[in-house]
């Protein structure tokens, strides 16, 4: 066998053991957590818009940066300016009230027990369309989804345009139009 092809045989067996299967690495924590209702992962509580509770129910460093997952609470008609995920895919999961998804081109009207997919790269929003609403969503990998919010909820003043995008920027994410209306 000669160095080269050796070389990356043995790499590749290397690589098989400390990824397992999946060829993801194997960092799960040691034992299990439990989040109780309402609170979020580490005792932190991020409101959206000032009002919406939008907690951390398993964080980026739980996983090693593979998932973190988020339970939002709306109690008004908002939603998210039209943006991009660069590194990260979406996954919500509606548990109460309606919801508008606009996808690329697509318009997606979502219910309770409704899961949408939303693929990396492809612009997105949302609107609440009733009273109240409830979902949970997941990124993946987390990226700097927590970070996002956290900055966002320590700021304590209104941010300019410009240091939401570039907030944004940090992120992996960037604004590309206005929320929805309803």
């Amino acid at each position: 066998m000669e160095r080269k092809q050796f070389l990356q045989t043995w790499l590749g067996a290397a690589a098989m053991l400390a990824f397992g299967e999946t060829g993801v690495a194997n960092t799960s924590p040691e034992k299990p957590f439990k989040i109780i209702a309402g609170k979020g992962r580490f005792g932190e509580s991020f409101l959206y818009k000032g009002k919406n509770p939008n907690d951390i129910k398993i964080s980026g460093k739980d996983t090693n940066g593979q998932l973190a997952m988020f339970e939002y609470t709306g109690y008004e008609k908002t939603g998210p300016s039209l943006h991009v995920h660069f590194h990260q895919d979406e996954i919500f999961y509606v548990t109460e009230g309606n919801y508008r998804f606009v996808v690329g081109e697509e318009t997606i009207m979502m219910n309770p027990g409704d899961t949408i997919f939303l693929p990396r790269n492809v612009p997105h929003t949302w609107i609440q369309l009733t009273n109240k609403g409830k979902m949970v969503y997941f990124a993946q990998p987390a990226g700097k989804t927590e970070a996002f919010f956290r900055t966002m909820n320590n700021l304590k003043y209104a941010p300019t345009r410009e240091e939401v995008d570039k907030i944004h920027e940090t992120c992996g994410m960037k604004v590309i139009g206005p929320p929805l209306t309803l």
